[in-house]
C-alpha cells in the first residue's frame, strides 16, 4: 500500500488548533453515555437512540439531503447534537463542493487495472473532503456537498456500451469492480483504528445499468433479471463492499423484478443483510422514495411509501432537490396508523447514528486526528502529483504502429479536434469543481513537443454540428504529426442521457477522415469517451500510427498526455487495459432493456469486438512461461494458486498487467465463457524476470444452481494466464498461457 498521504499531512502540522464551531457544542464528560469516550460506540448509539423521541428519529431518517427540504438532518439542541449533512459526492475527488483536486472519471481508473492508485486516490480524496468539511463546519455551513457521506463508489456493471452513465463505473466485470470498490473503501475511510475519515456508500443497489432515458427513464424503467444474472452478475461487486467494510448502500431508482430498488426487501434485506450480513445503512437515490409512487405506482400513497420502504430495509431518505415532498417525514403518522411499528424505526435509525459516531461527531474535537486537516491540503503538490499519475496509469494503448515514444522534438506539429482545447468536457461527470487553472488540456500539454504548433477546433464542441474544414486543413498542411481529440464529452454522454449509437457525434467523422487523408505527416487520434465508440476507420488506417483511449483523464490532461508520449518515465510505458468490450458496429449492440447476460459483456460475448476486454498495447513486449497451477486435483471447496513468470524482452522498462481468467469445461448449468478472477500490475525491468503467484479462490469456482445457490461442482476448470484475455485475436504485446485443474 502507499504511504498514507494522511500521516504525511498530520505530521506537517506542529501546533493543533481546536476548530471552532458554530453550533452549541456537545457538552462531555458522565452526563449522557451516549457522551462517554470509554463505552464502546454500540453502547452509546443505543444509549442515544433511547434518548430520541420518535418526531426526532423521523427527521434523522428524513433528511439525507437534497436541496434546502431534503436536508441537513436538524440539529438536536437538548442533546448539544449538531446539525449533519450525509449529501457529498466523493467518486473521485470532492465533488460539486468548490476547488479540489480532480483525478480521472472511474472507468479511467479501472482501466490502470491498479489497486494501489484507486486507493492513494481515494485516501486524497477523503483527505479533502474532511478538510472542506472542517471547515464548513467552522463557518455553519451545512448545506449539500459539505458534509461526510460520500456518495461513492458506483459499482454498477456496465452492461450496455450506450449507457449515459458508464463513465462513473468501474467496467463490465464483477470481480474488477469488487476488487476496485473494495480498495476504494479502504482508502477513503482510512485506517485509524477509532475513526473513520468519511463513510463510503456503494451505488446503485442493483440491477442499475440504463437506461437512463432512451427508451424509456430511469425513474420508471422494470429490469427484469433473473436470480442466476443478479447473483453472478449484478451483486458479486457490491459483496465486496460489504467485505470491505462500507457503511453505507444507495437503492437505485428502477424497478427489479418489479419492485422499486428503494423498496424491495429482497436486495436490502433477504441478500445484503440476512445473506452478506451487512450493518450499515441505505439510502435512497434522490427521490427514489417518492418515485416509487408517481413513477412505478407500486405505493398508493405517502403512508405506504414511508411504511413499505422502511419496512424493505430502507434507513436514510435523500429528497429530490428542489421539491418539498420528503416522504419519510410520514414515518410517525405511519407508526401512528398501525402501519409500521416504532421498534422497527428505532432499529432503523441506529447504523445512522453509529455512522456518525464513528465520524467522530460526539467525541472531543481534540480526540479525532482529522478534525485537524484544513483547506491547505486542497490541490497540495502531492495530491497533483497523484492526479497527474493517475491519468498516465489510464491511458490504453489500442494501436502502436511503432512511432511512439517521441524521443526527439519535433519542428511542426498539428492539434485538432473539439477535445483538444475543451477543458470541462475533460473532466467527466460527478468531477470535483476544479479551479481551471489547474486543468491542462491537451493543447497546452502537448505543444512542447514541437518548435511550432498548429491547432484547429474544427468543431466548437463535441455535438460537432457545424465543421469548419479549412481550418482542420491549414492546421494539418507541413506537419510532422497530426494529433486529433475527438470523443463525447458531458453532453452526449453522461447522467439522464444515453447515447444513440456508437457513431461519432455530429461532424466528427468526417473530421476524422480529412485528418486521415490530407495530414502530411502521421496521426495519433485521442479518443476520450466512457463508453466505446465506433474508430474503425482510424484501426484500419495506415496513416493513424496511435490510437489511445484516454477516458475523461481530468485535470491532469494535457500533462499526462506529454509524460506517455514521450515516455518520460518507466511509469508513462502504456500498460492499461480496457475495463470494457469495444464493440466493433451498431450490429453488435443489444437492446438496452433486455437484462439478460446473453451476448453481453465479454463473459458472454460470442462475436468479434474491435477491441476485447482487457485489451492493452505497451511500447514493450513481455513473455509469459513456467504456469503452474497448484493443487492441480482439489476437493470441493479448497482454493488454488496460479504461479507463472514474466520478463519485459522489449525496448523500455515499463508496467505490466498480467491477467488470470477461468471457465468450466463441464459445469451443469449456464455459466460465463471466461471470468477474470486475479490481476495485478506489476512493474518490469529489461530482462529481469519475476514470479508472479495469484490465488484461485474456491467461491471463484462456484456455479449458480436455482433453490441451491453457490455450489462448486466436481470438474474441469481451465485456467488462462497473460496480458489478455482468453482466445484474444487482436494484436497483443504478450502472449498467453493455458492449463487447468480438477474439482473432484
Amino acid at each position: 500500500m502507499m504511504t498514507s498521504l494522511f500521516i504525511q499531512v498530520f505530521h506537517l502540522k506542529t501546533i493543533i488548533t481546536v476548530l471552532y464551531l458554530s453550533q452549541p457544542p456537545c457538552t462531555y464528560g458522565d452526563v449522557y453515555p451516549f457522551q462517554n469516550v470509554s463505552l464502546s460506540f454500540d453502547e452509546r448509539t443505543r444509549d442515544l437512540i433511547n434518548r430520541l423521541t420518535l418526531d426526532e428519529i423521523v427527521l434523522q431518517m428524513a433528511k439525507g439531503g437534497g436541496g434546502e427540504y431534503g436536508g441537513p438532518s436538524p440539529a438536536i439542541p437538548r442533546l448539544g447534537i449538531k446539525k449533519f449533512q450525509w449529501d457529498t459526492e466523493c467518486l473521485r475527488g470532492d465533488g460539486y463542493a468548490g476547488n479540489a483536486t480532480s483525478f480521472p472519471q472511474a472507468i479511467g481508473l479501472a482501466a490502470a487495472f491498479s489497486t494501489d492508485i484507486i486507493y492513494t486516490i481515494a485516501e486524497v480524496t477523503a483527505i479533502e473532503v474532511r478538510a472542506k468539511h472542517n471547515d464548513y463546519v467552522s463557518r455553519g455551513n451545512f448545506s449539500d456537498h459539505t458534509g461526510l457521506g460520500c456518495f461513492s463508489p458506483v459499482i454498477n456493471i456496465m452492461r450496455h456500451p450506450l449507457w449515459g452513465r458508464n463513465q462513473e463505473t468501474y467496467g463490465e466485470d464483477p470481480y474488477l469492480s469488487g476488487m476496485l470498490a473494495k480498495y476504494f473503501i479502504e482508502g477513503l475511510q482510512g485506517d485509524h483504528d477509532r475513526y473513520i475519515r468519511a463513510s463510503t456508500t456503494c451505488k446503485h443497489f442493483d440491477a442499475y445499468g440504463g437506461p437512463e432515458n432512451l427508451p424509456v427513464s430511469r425513474q420508471i424503467f422494470n429490469a427484469k433479471v433473473s436470480e442466476r444474472d443478479l447473483r453472478t452478475t449484478f451483486l458479486p461487486q457490491f459483496k465486496q463492499c460489504v467485505d470491505g467494510g462500507a457503511y453505507g448502500f444507495m437503492c437505485s431508482y428502477n424497478s427489479v423484478n418489479g419492485v422499486p430498488g428503494c423498496a424491495n426487501s429482497h436486495l436490502l434485506t433477504d441478500v445484503l443483510r440476512n445473506d452478506w450480513g451487512f450493518k450499515g445503512y441505505v439510502i435512497s437515490d434522490a427521490g427514489a422514495v417518492e418515485f416509487s409512487i408517481i413513477w412505478h405506482f407500486y405505493f398508493k400513497s405517502i403512508l405506504d411509501a414511508a411504511a413499505g420502504c422502511v419496512k424493505a430495509g430502507l434507513n436514510l431518505e435523500l429528497g429530490p432537490t428542489g421539491f418539498k415532498h420528503q416522504i419519510f417525514e410520514s414515518i410517525g403518522k405511519a407508526v401512528q396508523a398501525g402501519l409500521l411499528t416504532e421498534e422497527l424505526v428505532r432499529e432503523r435509525v441506529q447504523p445512522i447514528l453509529y455512522t456518525r459516531m464513528k465520524l467522530g461527531e460526539f467525541d472531543p474535537v481534540e480526540m479525532n486526528p482529522y478534525n485537524f486537516l484544513n483547506t491547505s491540503v486542497i490541490q497540495s503538490k502531492r495530491h497533483q502529483e497523484v492526479s497527474v499519475l493517475a491519468a498516465v496509469m489510464s491511458f490504453v494503448l489500442l494501436k502502436h504502429n511503432g512511432l511512439l515514444p517521441l524521443k526527439q522534438k519535433l519542428k511542426n506539429i498539428a492539434i485538432v479536434g473539439p477535445m483538444s482545447n475543451n477543458p470541462t468536457q475533460l473532466l467527466g461527470d460527478y468531477s470535483a469543481d476544479v479551479d481551471l487553472n489547474f486543468l491542462v488540456t491537451p493543447l497546452k500539454g502537448l505543444s512542447p513537443l514541437a518548435d511550432h504548433t498548429n491547432h484547429a477546433d474544427g468543431c466548437k464542441d463535441t455535438e460537432c454540428k457545424e465543421y469548419d474544414k479549412n481550418s482542420v486543413l491549414s492546421a494539418i498542411k507541413s506537419v510532422d504529426v497530426t494529433i486529433i481529440c475527438l470523443g463525447t464529452g458531458q453532453v452526449i454522454e453522461t447522467e439522464n442521457v444515453d447515447r444513440r449509437d456508437i457513431y461519432l457525434p455530429g461532424k466528427q467523422q468526417q473530421l476524422l477522415q480529412d485528418v486521415i487523408q490530407y495530414s502530411s505527416g502521421p496521426v495519433i487520434l485521442l479518443v476520450f469517451t466512457g463508453g466505446p465508440i465506433d474508430i474503425s476507420i482510424a484501426d484500419k488506417s495506415s496513416k493513424v500510427a496511435a490510437i489511445f483511449q484516454c477516458f475523461f483523464p481530468a485535470q491532469a490532461t494535457g500533462t499526462a498526455l506529454y509524460k506517455v508520449l514521450t515516455l518520460e518515465s518507466a511509469k508513462a510505458n502504456p500498460a492499461a487495459r480496457l475495463p470494457y468490450t469495444w464493440y466493433s458496429n451498431m450490429s453488435q449492440v443489444p437492446d438496452m432493456t433486455d437484462y439478460t447476460m446473453t451476448e453481453k459483456t465479454y463473459r458472454y460475448f460470442t462475436g468479434k469486438p474491435l477491441y476485447p476486454f482487457g485489451y492493452g498495447l505497451s511500447y514493450s513486449s513481455f513473455v509469459y512461461s513456467n504456469l503452474v497451477i497448484d493443487p492441480s486435483t482439489i476437493e470441493a471447496g479448497q482454493n488454488v494458486t496460479a504461479s507463472f513468470t514474466i520478463v519485459n524482452n522489449g525496448k523500455y522498462d515499463g508496467d505490466e498487467v498480467c491477467q488470470v481468467y477461468i471457465s468450466w469445461l463441464n459445469a451443469t448449468v449456464e455459466t460465463p465463457r471466461y471470468q477474470l478472477v486475479g490481476f495485478k500490475r506489476v512493474p518490469l525491468i529489461l530482462n529481469e524476470p519475476i514470479h508472479i503467484v495469484l490465488p484461485i479462490k474456491s467461491d471463484q469456482m462456484a456455479v449458480w444452481i436455482d433453490n441451491k445457490g453457490f455450489v462448486v461442482e466436481p470438474g474441469v476448470i481451465k485456467v488462462y494466464v497473460g496480458g489478455q484475455s482468453p482466445q484474444q485475436q487482436t494484436r497483443i504485446t504478450s502472449n498467453q498461457l493455458v492449463s487447468q485443474f480438477t474439482i473432484k
